[in-house]
């Protein structure tokens, strides 16, 4: 088939080279010049294992191209819009500049009857209005229909989210629009990928109310680390036997900085500012705390820091290993091991970060910071040394390496990450999130 992918940041750029590897013929469209030459180049403006070379393959085949002319997607069967819906500067709630941008520049060129295909993770009722929009701007008028198929992928893992997906997941305005969408997919749906079809609005909460649903479990065993500080128990224990029962599951709990990133953060706050206008705002008021114990974690790890170096960061060396918000990605978009390093920096501390991957990203967002091409060179002279994003490569360190380069042999392990009994056995003061001290 012949598809169109309006917006090509992490979700459009993934989507349209997967679905170029599945055999259709895409063209991805942005208004970012210098993001579609790099794309068109065989160059992903962002990290993502695996997408470089799917990319390059689909560039190769003559399937996938990308431009900054709408007009190029006129003849496209199916259009997909996967632009960006952040949250608004000064609120809770989604902006969806994007979206409307998009939806407008797509419907003046929309003059036969086609389905637009909504991956935007956008407030409910979005897909609705956006049916009104395109209807009323697009030439083809009422031969638009539209359906909403929520994105689930994870940043590191976004190519096998989008070609091995857990399911599939499709609201429909029109039950003839499964047939069209069923042969976009025909080739995960032949690998029994579960497919489930529902109305627009059920559709567009799955996703929110998944993020909902993470955020909770991720808040709520970093809660139980709170209560594990004051008692003198072990979170990590603790979860592990959670974990164990079959109606909790061990994923999204482990306990230790918290979640961040361009989704779960700002979902939270969408879904609870729609809430609001819809009247509902007391069904979602937990997720207010969910954000507030997400943000205290934080806070803490920041305490523990200057707890270690004596009560004050003046003067003091402190290394920082992790930018990015998870391991895997570039992303340092509201990333708990920036806002850390960050705020130790401002109570005087000079703070040295190293990140494998998102050294760039962080360098622009934060300058002030010193970085360190390496792990081992950011520990050089530092008075302890915080452990913030959970890189494999941190986890493979010497500590006997890293404390011969120490002032002082401090660690704090905001991730639960290292092993405890190596880095105590090197001399080091060890302070995990939510453990005791030894």
């Amino acid at each position: 088939m012949r598809l169109s992918v309006i917006g090509t940041g992490y979700l459009g750029a993934t989507h349209a080279a997967c679905m170029a590897s599945l055999g259709h013929e895409v063209i991805g469209v942005d208004t970012d010049a210098q993001k579609v030459t790099m794309l068109n180049s065989g160059v992903v403006p962002f990290f993502e294992p695996g997408l470089p070379e799917v990319l390059q393959e689909q560039l190769a085949s003559g399937r996938l191209r990308f431009d900054t002319d709408f007009a190029g997607v006129a003849d496209a069967d199916v259009h997909f819009i996967c632009v960006g819906t952040p949250q608004k500067p000064s609120a809770y709630g989604a902006d969806l500049t994007q979206v409307w941008a998009a939806t407008d520049a797509l419907a003046a060129q929309l003059s036969r009857p086609t389905l637009v295909v909504g991956k935007s993770t956008v407030p409910v009722g979005t897909a609705d209005a956006m049916l009104h929009r395109l209807r009323q701007n697009a030439p083809a008028g009422a031969g638009i229909d539209l359906a909403w198929n929520p994105e689930f992928l994870r940043e590191g893992h976004a190519v096998q989210d989008t070609l091995a997906p857990d399911r599939l997941v499709v609201g429909l305005t029109r039950p003839e629009d499964e047939a069209t969408l069923r042969r976009v997919y025909a080739d995960l749906l032949d690998r029994d990928v579960p497919w489930l079809t529902t109305d627009l609005a059920t559709a567009e909460l799955v996703k929110v109310s998944a993020n909902a649903f993470l955020a909770t479990k991720i808040s709520f065993i970093n809660a139980m680390a709170e209560v594990c500080e004051a008692t003198g128990a072990d979170v990590v224990t603790l979860s592990t036997a959670l974990g164990m029962d079959p109606r909790i599951g061990n994923q999204f709990l482990k306990a230790g900085l918290g979640f961040g990133g361009g989704c779960l953060p700002k979902d939270i706050r969408a879904f609870m500012a729609r809430a609001g206008e819809l009247g509902v705002d007391q069904a979602l008021t937990f997720l207010r705390e969910v954000d507030e114990i997400n943000l205290r974690r934080r806070s803490r790890a920041v305490d523990l820091a200057r707890e270690a170096v004596g009560g004050s960061f003046v003067d003091q060396q402190v290394a920082v290993w992790g930018a990015a918000f998870k391991p895997n990605s570039d992303d340092v978009r509201d990333s708990p091991a920036l806002d850390v390093a960050a705020a130790i920096y401002t109570e005087g501390a000079e703070v040295t970060v190293h990140d494998p991957q998102a050294m760039g990203n962080a360098k622009k967002s934060f300058p002030h910071l010193f970085y360190a091409s390496s792990a081992i060179e950011a520990v050089q002279g530092a008075d302890v040394l915080l452990l913030l994003t959970e890189w494999p490569e941190y986890q493979d360190v010497d500590p006997h390496v890293a404390g011969d380069l120490m002032r002082k042999l401090q660690v704090i392990d905001a991730r639960n990450a290292l092993d405890p009994h190596s880095w105590r056995s090197a001399g080091f003061r060890y302070r995990g999130l939510g453990r005791p001290l030894a």
